[in-house]
């Protein structure tokens, strides 16, 4: 069907997704920490029980309840990718939200799955099945130091730019989101076409004027000539 490719890449992203969790379960302890590339960018092992940058509710039923929450969005956004195939959505539209999908549907598998296959779940939990914590191990450091004590308020402190440890499937999701807003204008021009439709004449007019000034001296030289006859 026309919408198979698109889930394919969401597939794609899943299995990238969740190898990269497995591995990292398999190979690596909990904050164990891997340089990969120099010091800015590491593999940091992390379990998170709540959601992004590890904001959490604190109760019982918090963690189920953020997973149904999960489940319905990753249920919505598959619904929403199909409408927008058959409506013949821009191409790179669909694409992101492919990859919005893949990595909702990452997440989820975490939440759902790993309390009973992986046995992660938080202790004191009232059930394993949807209270699996989602496995974090991407970490870019890119700034690391120390203030100096002559810095006031903070001469001493330890700094850190973009602490969040985070994974394939946020990654996914952050890719289709920003680039969704980077390119909205591309993804739905007709937006900005129904705007100009709805302008009154007059502004319509006005448009046209500004973006044709030739009219305007075309206008102006007739109105004389006009003008010198009459008299």
């Amino acid at each position: 069907m026309k919408f198979i490719k698109y889930f394919i890449i969401a597939l794609i992203v899943i299995l990238i997704d969740q190898t990269s969790k497995l591995l990292v379960h398999n190979y690596m302890q909990i904050h164990e920490e891997v340089n990969v590339f120099g010091q800015w960018f590491r593999l940091h092992y992390l379990l998170n029980p709540g959601m992004a940058f590890g904001i959490r509710w604190e109760n019982e039923f918090g963690k189920l309840a953020l997973t149904v929450f999960r489940i319905g969005a990753m249920a919505g956004i598959a619904y929403y990718l199909m409408r927008s195939v058959n409506k013949k959505a821009h191409p790179g539209f669909l694409i992101c939200l492919s990859l919005i999908l893949g990595g909702a549907i990452g997440n989820v598998i975490d939440s759902t799955f790993y309390g009973v296959l992986l046995n992660n779940a938080p202790i004191g939990s009232p059930s394993r099945w949807f209270h699996g914590q989602v496995i974090d191990m991407l970490f870019f450091p890119i700034v690391e130091f120390s203030w100096p004590d002559w810095v006031p308020m903070v001469g001493g402190d330890y700094f850190l730019f973009f602490s969040p440890v985070f994974n394939i499937a946020d990654s996914s999701i952050f890719l289709g989101v920003v680039s969704i807003l980077i390119f909205q204008r591309r993804f739905f021009p007709h937006v900005e076409h129904k705007e100009i439709s709805s302008a009154s004449p007059t502004e319509m007019n006005n448009v046209h004027t500004e973006s044709n000034p030739s009219i305007v001296i075309s206008e102006t030289s007739e109105t004389k000539q006009e003008t010198g006859n009459n008299s």
